[in-house]
């Protein structure tokens, strides 16, 4: 697959802007609180669209919809068990964390909460938070830069060693340069480009089979069955899919968010 020229200009654009918000945010950065945190400033709108970019990215553009495409619409229990946990999350754990780590000695990082809220003075509790957060996460994050990668690959025609190393590079360095500020608003951004491609994707596809009767017809023609809610699955296979929801009150990116919130009441909103 050759790159176009319109694909090429939209791609460096794209990474060109992200490290421009990196730059942006360092000079909005002026000490260790601003470059961990954000000094605990972030509005509302930023707040709910950086935590819903760090955590639904790769996964939802491509991980669920690969899914249901493979296996039918049946997948859908994820999507349901994670728009419920994600609620909970933000009702029951972000406003008392926001309030609690400024409260528990201007905790910036939940190794830093839990040593203080427990008054651990071992610091055995700051340790193991450390190493389970560096462990998975790492890996984590390492997944979500090969989802990049596989993106630039099929939109772009590029190498997936290129993509790869392209896409590392621009994020590592807007991180280094701008702090939590320049991940925040460059999650922003990324979420706004989702919400679109979320709205828009299905709506082309639709107009382009021919309307929404037909695009049934095209899944019921590969199989009837892909449009059963319960294809495959007895009780338990459908709590386990809905069980991925726990994953969200412990997932530290997200909690991060909350932390940098500029008060409870943007939690809120």
């Amino acid at each position: 697959m050759s790159v176009s020229t319109p694909m090429l200009v939209t791609f460096v654009i794209y990474i060109l802007g992200m490290v421009l918000i990196g730059f942006i945010a360092y000079r909005s950065t002026k000490n260790f609180d601003d470059y961990i945190l954000g000094g605990r400033s972030l509005g509302s709108f930023v707040t709910a669209l950086s935590a819903g970019a760090s955590d639904m990215s790769g996964w939802l553009l491509m991980g669920l919809p690969g899914a249901i495409f493979l296996s039918g619409i049946s997948e859908s229990w994820i999507a349901i068990g994670l728009t419920i946990g994600a609620w909970l999350n933000w009702k029951i754990v972000a406003g008392r964390l926001r309030v609690q780590t400024e409260h528990h000695d201007n905790a910036l990082t939940l190794p830093d909460f839990f040593t203080s809220r427990f008054e651990d003075k071992s610091k055995i509790l700051r340790v193991i938070s450390a190493l389970v957060i560096l462990i998975f996460f790492t890996i984590y994050c390492a997944s979500g830069v090969v989802a990049g990668a596989r993106l630039f690959e099929s939109t772009f025609g590029m190498s997936y060693e290129t993509a790869l190393w392209a896409g590392a590079a621009a994020t590592i360095l807007y991180t280094l340069v701008g702090g939590f500020l320049a991940v925040s608003w460059t999650d922003t951004v990324q979420a706004t480009l989702m919400i679109f491609a979320l709205i828009l994707t299905p709506v082309i596809v639709i107009v382009a089979v021919g309307g929404l009767d037909d695009s049934l017809a095209v899944i019921e023609a590969k199989s009837i069955e892909n449009l059963n809610m319960l294809k495959g699955l007895n009780f338990v296979a459908v709590i386990s899919l809905l069980g991925w929801g726990l994953g969200y009150f412990g997932q530290p990116h997200i909690l991060a968010r909350f932390m940098a919130a500029d008060s409870h009441r943007s939690i809120r909103t």
